[in-house]
């Protein structure tokens, strides 16, 4: 399974400097609120989105 989450759906639960470190994403990187990441199940149970 696959979860894909928006830089604004990570921003909005608290989770979007985890994501920043899973992809590699700098502060200073240019991020739009409606990038797409595409999580493995095991990423996503990690950042709690999935039981």
């Amino acid at each position: 399974m696959k979860v894909i989450i928006t830089q604004e759906e990570a921003v909005e639960k608290g989770i979007w400097s985890d994501v920043m470190k899973m992809f590699g994403v700098d502060d200073e990187d240019e991020v739009w609120p409606s990038e797409e990441y595409i999580l493995t199940e095991e990423q996503a149970r990690r950042l709690q989105l999935i039981p």
